[in-house]
């Protein structure tokens, strides 16, 4: 599940956009259904089931919206939204905060996990057990913004020295193969996918998860479903019918893992059953945590995020946070 291709496209988003698509405020009509795309940030895995479950279960044709998922190609789910060539999109918050501070009106409309399930994964045998012991170590780098920013403040909240570790360009390699090939000592990966593929295929991996460092960076929401500013401004309808439709997904998929998991699986065969099917059970209850329902954000989480980007130099200064995001269309 490395998303964090995205990041390479970054630079994109300081670019002129294009014009959005354009569509009247209001419900589509009964007779007929609304055409809307969603891009995916990467390939179909459990961060996604709850869109597939919608179109499976036809929750999407229940609202009267007929949707289209694809993949990012050459151009990524962000840059999609904004350009108009896709209505919605999966991205992060790290991302669309850096997109709005170049001015990019993308907007979070739900969060699909509520926590940061992420961590530096290093192999068992180096014995790394916290941050300071990165030293003299060697990570291996996809080449986002955020990503020394973030070794830093952990390695110096521990008490260790950032300069000592080698950061190694891999680009979109995967790391549990550049980990087991003793290519690298150091991976950022996500437990819910890389983490339980690693126990699966006997990987021994030390974990360091960044919801045991939140007092050195905050918590923020990875991933999230993004719009643009001018799908909310001029088909605020269409945004609710589809935000309430990929809820209804999540839902079922809170409720029932196990068939979540075999819908994900019917969209996409070619992932690993096992892996989907452990995956599923385990992030299933990541969606909605402890918040009061599925999607919810809060506007803390985003002003504590943006004030850390800043602090660390990753953008010039906080956005506003209540601009980049909304719960309005959760129901």
């Amino acid at each position: 599940m490395n998303h964090k291709c995205n990041l390479l496209c970054m630079g994109l988003f300081i670019l002129s956009l294009s014009a959005c698509q354009s569509g009247e405020v209001g419900p589509p009509p009964s007779e007929e259904k609304q055409e809307v795309i969603m891009m995916l940030d990467w390939v179909p895995n459990t961060n996604h089931t709850g869109i597939f479950v919608a179109q499976d279960q036809g929750y999407f044709h229940e609202a009267g919206l007929e949707v289209t998922i694809i993949e990012p190609g050459e151009v990524y789910a962000e840059q999609a939204v904004s350009g108009g060539a896709a209505d919605f999109g999966i991205s992060f918050q790290e991302q669309l905060t850096i997109a709005r501070a170049n001015g990019v009106p993308l907007v979070s409309i739900a969060a699909i996990l509520q926590h940061n399930t992420s961590g530096f994964a290093s192999r068992g045998d180096l014995d790394l057990a916290s941050p300071r012991e990165w030293e003299s170590s060697r990570y291996g780098a996809y080449g986002s913004p955020f990503e020394e920013p973030t070794l830093r403040v952990l390695m110096e909240c521990d008490g260790g020295d950032f300069d000592q570790l080698e950061v190694v360009d891999t680009g979109f390699a995967d790391p549990l193969a550049l980990l087991s090939e003793n290519q690298i000592d150091l991976a950022w990966i996500f437990y819910a996918w890389q983490g339980i593929q690693a126990e699966q295929q006997g990987i021994d991996l030390n974990l360091v998860m960044l919801s045991d460092w939140f007092e050195c960076i905050p918590d923020y929401y990875t991933p999230i479903l993004i719009t643009s500013e001018k799908m909310i401004q001029e088909q605020p309808e269409v945004v609710r019918s589809f935000v309430g439709a990929i809820t209804r997904g999540y839902e079922f998929a809170i409720e029932d893992p196990e068939a979540a998991a075999q819908i994900l699986l019917q969209s996409a065969p070619e992932l690993d059953t096992n892996l989907v099917t452990t995956s599923q059970v385990w992030i299933s209850q990541q969606y909605q945590a402890d918040a009061s329902r599925w999607g919810e954000q809060r506007v803390q989480v985003w002003e504590q995020y943006t004030a850390w980007m800043a602090e660390n130099g990753i953008i010039q200064a906080p956005i506003d946070a209540q601009a980049a995001m909304t719960n309005e269309f959760l129901p």
